[in-house]
């Protein structure tokens, strides 16, 4: 079953958004793209003239919010606007082989690249590559083989909220779960919309 976008995500500068992320796509290879949609995602949080809808600014005790505010109907991308609770995140994960383009709209978050060292079966290693805090404005991409991050809040009372942009719906992916070391145990993961409330 295809998850569709809810029919209240209308927001204030939508369409802006959606003009300058069409025009992105249609560059066709994926490393103009994804640069493509940084640099437009950098200045459009910071000039504020898109809103984002009210309800993402509204966190969830047990997780981080997913919810999805466009999904394109002719190049089939999908934005997905993350809010993240004081100390949500997430394990090692990876994006299921899709480009992405993420930016911090609100407060930051702690991301954190790993690198893929080797894989016996259903066990990888990695080794962590660098972290960075980034904070209202920042964006930046990941574009598989080098897809493997982590990402968390680690602020202990104010939220975060992220907006990230995929090649196309990402309704699943891996995490990995620590085993020992720099081991990880690869677990598959389905990835749900929130409802607006």
């Amino acid at each position: 079953m295809t998850i569709q976008a809810l029919p209240d995500m209308v927001f204030p500068g939508r369409d802006k958004l959606v003009g300058a992320l069409d025009m992105a796509v249609a560059l066709g290879d994926e490393h103009e793209i994804t640069a493509a949609l940084r640099n437009s995602l950098c200045q459009m949080i910071r000039d504020r003239d898109i809103q984002l809808p009210d309800c993402v600014f509204e966190p969830l005790e047990d997780h981080y919010a997913r919810r999805e505010i466009y999904r394109s109907p002719e190049h089939g991308y999908s934005v997905v606007a993350m809010t993240w609770g004081p100390g949500q995140g997430t394990p090692i994960h990876d994006h299921c082989g899709l480009w992405c383009v993420e930016g911090v709209w609100d407060g930051g978050l702690e991301i954190t690249q790993y690198e893929l060292l080797e894989q016996d079966g259903e066990r990888f290693r990695f080794r962590g590559t660098g972290g960075m805090i980034a904070g209202p404005g920042s964006a930046g991409s990941l574009i598989p083989p080098h897809e493997y991050h982590a990402i968390r809040n680690s602020s202990r009372d104010e939220i975060a909220v992220s907006v990230h942009i995929y090649k196309a719906a990402m309704e699943a992916c891996s995490m990995f779960l620590p085993d020992h070391g720099e081991w990880f145990l690869r677990a598959d993961k389905a990835l749900k919309i929130d409802q607006a409330s």
